[in-house]
């Protein structure tokens, strides 16, 4: 079978199209004029959404088995014969775009096989480069003898090795001995080489192989990937997910994760060590300043916390209400952002939104807005559609005039990036009404903003932005 051929492999950016032929599919970084009317329609919707929604769509169509492409943002064939099979299961009109409806079933299947197959980024220990791990299918850890990672099944039918190369070598002669027609048995299906990279795909008589090098600062890094044929039509689409999330040299903060034990490959039968993650000392969260000094955030955000810091300012707990997942803090000294202005009305199904947040870089938080789509789930509330991660409960939602129309009291527990970018996931919000009758317990009145004219998200940061305040509680 292939799990034996090892080799390092990788660039970011190009991916195997998953099925018999085993071809390799390329970005979609230029996308030329449609001649199909259909096709042209589709991309101008595709096109009108943000880039992370767009990424976001491509990585859920990988991960639903309808799209073997690069996850670039940008619009062509195959995302449009992508979208048009997953709309073909629902009877859907074969128009290449995706209506709210098919969206939130696209993210709610795609999140699901990903949590099935325990997919997570990880910053490889041994060769530093990020890729995505399906951890529920290889849940044995390992060290190659080479000085690289494995990440094999148990039965062993599945093997997912990264690597470096000596730096005596070059990737031109890594790439003659990938494809050497010397290895009996062997075939290559496809093989790419390019000055900084290579690609070369193959097949065994019981197995296949994906092999990636990239060369760069650090060197030469890369991953390979090796399984039963017999197991095709479910690892196909993971060897695509794995592609998209591959980075040989990252760059910014990576999830941190406690591998399992890892075999000392260098003293046979010794005592495997276990790598274990450190015990955080602080989570993070969003608050919005609703006075000086007055922050409102989530109740998970502050809930236990030894501490609280406020834009490193100590802050305490005044009141907190369960029902609505809302809580109050007092800050020490007055706070930099004023109040933003309340939205009277409720907020529409699938109406745009943005929320401000903050992330990680470089170990710093730092300010962000991301796009979102408000939401209504029958009788299970208001949610809003957007991609927040971990750090971001109490996230304040202003609609595209501006204006405050709700704050996200669900907590995202789990890291999840695909190719560097958070997918797009729903999460609970409290509504303005909730919003300002939790603050009348507190005497404070956020005063109501009448309708106006739509802004684009630059002015809605411009005019709203220093209301959000990162938020620290101390474990």
């Amino acid at each position: 079978m292939a799990t034996g051929l090892r080799s390092s492999l990788g660039t970011r950016g190009l991916f195997v199209a998953a099925g018999l032929l085993f071809l390799p599919v390329f970005a979609q970084a230029q996308p030329q004029p449609a001649a199909n009317p259909q096709l042209a329609a589709a991309q101008v919707a595709f096109d009108a959404l943000p880039e992370v929604e767009r990424k976001a769509i491509q990585n859920d169509l990988i991960w639903a088995g309808h799209f073997n492409g690069a996850v670039s943002g940008s619009f062509g064939p195959l995302t449009f014969r992508g979208i048009n099979a997953l709309k073909a299961g629902s009877r859907g009109a074969p128009d290449g775009i995706l209506t709210p409806v098919e969206r939130r079933a696209l993210a709610q299947a795609a999140g699901a096989a990903r949590e099935a197959a325990g997919f997570r980024v990880i910053t490889d220990e041994r060769t530093g480069i990020r890729i995505g791990i399906p951890t529920k299918l290889l849940p044995r850890r390992d060290a190659t003898s080479t000085g690289g990672g494995r990440w094999q099944s148990e039965d062993g039918r599945v093997t997912l090795d990264t690597s470096t190369a000596p730096s005596g070598d070059t990737i031109e002669a890594l790439f003659e001995k990938a494809t050497s027609a010397a290895v009996p048995g062997r075939k290559i299906t496809y093989k790419l080489l390019r000055p900084d990279f290579f690609v070369v795909t193959g097949e065994t008589p019981s197995g296949r192989f994906y092999r990636r090098l990239s060369s760069g600062p650090g060197g030469l890094r890369g991953f390979s990937i090796g399984y039963d044929k017999a197991l095709a039509p479910s690892i196909d689409k993971l060897v695509i997910a794995i592609a998209s999330s591959f980075e040989p040299f990252p760059t910014g903060p990576a999830p941190a994760t406690a591998g399992p034990a890892v075999a000392n490959a260098a003293t046979p039968g010794a005592a495997p060590s276990v790598a274990v993650a450190a015990r955080p000392t602080e989570r993070f969260g969003v608050g919005l300043a609703v006075s000086d000094k007055l922050v409102l955030t989530a109740a998970a955000v502050i809930d236990p916390c030894k501490s609280l810091k406020v834009s490193g300012r100590p802050a305490r707990l005044r009141i907190k209400d369960d029902s609505s997942g809302l809580a109050l803090l007092d800050v020490d000294g007055a706070v930099a952002g004023a109040p933003p202005g309340l939205r009277g009305e409720a907020l529409g199904a699938q109406e745009s939104v943005v929320l401000m947040a903050f992330g990680d870089s470089g170990g710093q938080r730092t300010a962000m807005a991301l796009p979102g789509l408000s939401v209504r789930l029958g009788g299970a509330g208001e949610t809003v559609f957007a991609p927040l991660q971990p750090g971001q409960a109490g996230s304040p939602v202003f609609d595209r005039q501006g204006r405050l129309a709700a704050l996200v009291t669900a907590n995202p527990s789990d890291k999840v990036l695909i190719a560097g970018v958070a997918p797009q996931r729903t999460y609970a919000i409290a509504a303005g009404t909730a919003m300002q009758s939790f603050l009348g317990k507190a005497g404070v009145t956020l005063q109501a903003v009448p309708s106006g004219p739509e802004i684009s998200t630059g002015a809605v940061v411009e005019k709203v932005g220093k209301a959000a305040l990162p938020v620290a509680c101390g474990l």
